[in-house]
């Protein structure tokens, strides 16, 4: 018997300690190894290069609403109407999803408040498909819209989305056309309709209610587009400018409204909410 083995017999060997892997967190960006616990208490921003992390549902209502806010129930909607198949059947995809994000599909709407002011915030979760508008993405769209419709109150999006559910084909394209109809539902009751988007937004979501708010704020380098950009130099056969499709490039050329780092977001909802319903004065 070598030493090893009689070493290894006499001492055994202690669990697996803990490793990057849930300690830290590489940028995207910088590639700076930040300590996770550091990360998340920058909200999810990188204090070395202010690359602005992707987020849930979750994390958005902890950051932007009042505490007491409530989730409201997802509509029902047909899964699977195609049947779709491709290298895994569209059933097992949702599957796969829902037991990675714990949501029943990518968006999720909440009824809440920012500083006092009463609205409904709707989510949408890249991690969940990539954010892919389907129908009940549309569906949730719509409950939001009619919720705020209900409330008298503001509708807020978050955005964040790849374009449209391949899986489900022209149904999902459909829901383009819906969502304009609930937001002009809102107009039609005079009711806010406030836009945030964030990293990506793209497809078929940026060219419906992603780009159809009353005012449009976007997080520190968001991409926000509709093709992506070597499909538009293969069209036009030219280069693109550096920053194209970003939030600041977006908002220099009046695609955006403004750009907020994640950190004032609560803060500028707020105003923007006391400025577009403010509160009636007693008689």
């Amino acid at each position: 018997m070598s030493w090893l083995t009689r070493v290894r017999n006499m001492v055994p060997f202690l669990p697996k300690r803990e490793t990057a892997e849930n300690l830290w967190h590489k940028c995207p960006e910088c590639d700076a190894m930040v300590f996770l616990k550091e990360y998340e208490e920058n909200l999810f921003v990188c204090p070395r290069c202010d690359h602005h992390g992707r987020i849930g549902p979750k994390q958005r209502f902890e950051m932007l609403l009042d505490p007491g806010y409530t989730i409201l129930p997802p509509p029902q909607v047909k899964e699977d109407p195609l049947k779709f198949r491709d290298s895994k059947r569209y059933t097992d995809r949702l599957k796969a999803a829902r037991a990675a994000t714990g949501e029943t599909d990518a968006f999720i709407n909440a009824r809440g408040s920012i500083e006092g002011r009463r609205l409904v915030m709707g989510v949408q979760d890249f991690a969940f498909m990539g954010g892919s508008m389907g129908m009940a993405v549309g569906a949730a769209f719509v409950a939001g819209a009619r919720a705020a419709i209900e409330d008298r109150s503001a509708y807020v999006v978050v955005t964040a989305a790849g374009g449209a559910r391949m899986q489900e084909g022209i149904l999902s394209l459909m829901q383009m056309p819906k969502a304009t109809v609930a937001i002009a539902e809102l107009r039609e009751a005079g009711l806010p309709y406030i836009v945030l988007l964030a990293d990506p937004t793209t497809g078929g979501v940026t060219a419906s209610y992603a780009m159809l708010g009353d005012i449009h704020i976007a997080e520190p380098g968001a991409l926000i587009g509709f093709a992506g950009r070597r499909v538009i130099e293969s069209t036009i056969r030219e280069k693109l400018p550096p920053g194209f499709q970003r939030a600041e490039y977006l908002k220099d050329h009046g695609m955006v409204d403004m750009v907020v780092h994640r950190k004032d977001l609560r803060g500028q909802l707020g105003l923007l909410l006391d400025y577009l319903r403010p509160a009636k004065k007693a008689a």
